[in-house]
């Protein structure tokens, strides 16, 4: 797949914990871990909504696309 989720550099610019992150949107640590580890094969908008706002950011912030890249 070539869409990668750069979440754990948002964390880290915003200085928060990604069991802080679950919190706050409302799913478990589990699921964050799979999107964070780009293991996830898809994303709510909802879910994307919320991580979003909690981080101040936009999904270009978060998502990306590199052509070559693999797991």
């Amino acid at each position: 797949m070539s869409i990668v989720v750069n979440l754990d550099v948002m964390l880290a610019k915003r200085k928060m914990s990604s069991q802080e992150l679950a919190e706050k949107i409302g799913i478990t640590q589990a699921n964050l871990s799979i999107l964070k580890t780009n293991k996830g094969k898809a994303i709510r908008f909802s879910t994307l909504d919320a991580i979003c706002k909690v981080l101040n950011c936009t999904p270009g912030d978060i998502l990306e696309y590199r052509e070559d890249w693999e797991k």
